[in-house]
């Protein structure tokens, strides 16, 4: 959310902001906040006079009754009595003002990054570098979940019977190494000196929409029926909302965080749920890393943080791109976004593992997060980026590693977390 004085003073630059997310339907948006705010600002200088002028009326009275010109201080009484009315009118009407103001203003995109491509969904996102060598074998590669079904490693049929679609029962060596990967996630990204956690996973309302727009929070969560609780869609959610309403010292900046947790989505959209595999589903496994900062900060530690992605998975011999997202693939709260996109030597291109965001003070201005420094106090800058969100990770190590016998090598950094295994092969 935009702070509503930088709209005030920069309407054309907000709209335009609009214009390069392809949201001309919101433009008409910016006219009507600033409209709004000037009659709350009006109202609550109406008030103010109104308030002096009881506060002024009221040293008057007692002025009175001490000089026993008892009617002429009832007479001012009244006054104040009248004052008091309108003031609750004004009071309310500028409650109701706010609301509405409140509600535009959240609908509003965080202003993009100058560096971010133009564009108006995922397929104008613009590649930016590679890393490891593409391979593509001389042997077929099968589809992913047949691999799996055939070292006795994945049963969707169950899951459908007890869950439905887009659930899933992991097994044996296959359930072992989704384990592993997201073990060595987590001492991958504590040896960075973030700090391990495990969230709640799930949190109220107001957290919600402190960490993401309405378009996501519809498409994404589920909600507890009879109570204000959603399923997390990631745990960056409940980290960031851990911070909600805090004033942090300066010096305890960075906060940065590694955290763990299981992560449920509707997948409401184009993309739906991939009903055979895994890379779509309702429910997965993730580690995330949550940093907290000084606004100047922000922007190296975004490059710092899509580049652990990028060596983690080169440990794990999985060739890697980044992938700028362009304006109009960025949520309304992103600043500045990419991807980071895992070799698929089946389908002989890449696809998404990981995404990195920094998204400026949006979260924190709606949550209320600041920082306390020598002048003052400030919100402070928030980011995410995946470590690996695990089956979708998985696919990719499994694809990169499997051999023409229908084993799966196992990378050496995984092999002391699956008791010093080599390989994966049928039984």
């Amino acid at each position: 959310m935009l702070d509503i004085k930088f709209v005030r003073e920069n309407k054309d630059k907000v709209k335009e902001n609009i214009k390069k997310k392809f949201q001309d339907e919101k433009l008409p948006l910016v006219d009507e906040v600033v409209e709004l705010d000037e009659k709350i600002r009006n109202l609550k200088q109406k008030g103010d006079n109104l308030r002096q002028e009881r506060n002024t009326i009221s040293d008057e009275i007692g002025t009175l009754f001490r000089e026993k010109k008892v009617d002429e201080a009832k007479e001012k009484k009244e006054k104040v009595v009248e004052i008091n009315k309108e003031l609750v009118t004004i009071e309310k009407e500028e409650a109701t003002l706010s609301d509405q103001l409140k509600e535009k203003m959240m609908v509003i995109p965080q202003m993009i990054d100058s560096s971010v491509p133009i564009g108006k969904d995922d397929s104008e996102n613009v590649e930016v570098e590679r890393f490891g060598e593409p391979v593509v074998p001389d042997y077929e590669i099968p589809y992913h979940s047949d691999i799996c079904e055939a070292l006795k490693g994945l049963d969707k049929e169950s899951a459908g019977r007890t869950s439905g679609n887009g659930f899933y029962y992991l097994m044996g060596d296959i359930a072992r190494l989704h384990s592993a990967m997201l073990s060595y996630a987590r001492d991958f990204m504590i040896a960075k000196g973030f700090t391990y956690c495990v969230p709640p996973f799930m949190i109220r309302s107001d957290v919600v929409t402190g960490v993401m727009s309405f378009t996501e929070m519809e498409n994404m969560m589920y909600k507890i029926e009879g109570e204000d609780l959603y399923l997390i869609g990631t745990s960056e959610h409940s980290m960031i909302g851990r911070f909600k309403g805090q004033i942090i010292k300066e010096e305890d900046l960075p906060i940065t965080l590694t955290s763990y947790s299981p992560c449920f989505r509707k997948e409401v959209g184009a993309h739906g749920i991939e009903e055979r595999g895994l890379y779509r589903v309702h429910q997965f496994e993730k580690q995330e890393m949550v940093v907290l900062c000084k606004p100047d900060e922000a922007m190296d530690w975004y490059n710092k943080m899509w580049s652990y992605t990028v060596e983690f998975f080169r440990s794990l011999d999985v060739p890697v791109r980044t992938l700028e997202c362009c304006s109009g693939d960025l949520a309304d709260l992103k600043v500045k976004s990419c991807d980071v996109e895992a070799w698929s030597p089946r389908q002989q291109k890449y696809f998404e593992v990981g995404s990195c965001s920094t998204l400026g003070d949006a979260q924190a201005r709606r949550l209320g997060i600041r920082a306390k420094g020598e002048n003052g106090n400030y919100l402070v800058s928030t980011l995410n980026n995946t470590v690996i969100a695990s089956p979708r990770g998985m696919i990719a190590l499994i694809e990169n590693n499997y051999q023409k016998d229908g084993s799966i090598l196992i990378p050496k950094v995984l092999q002391p977390y699956m008791g010093g295994m080599t390989k994966i092969e049928k039984k």
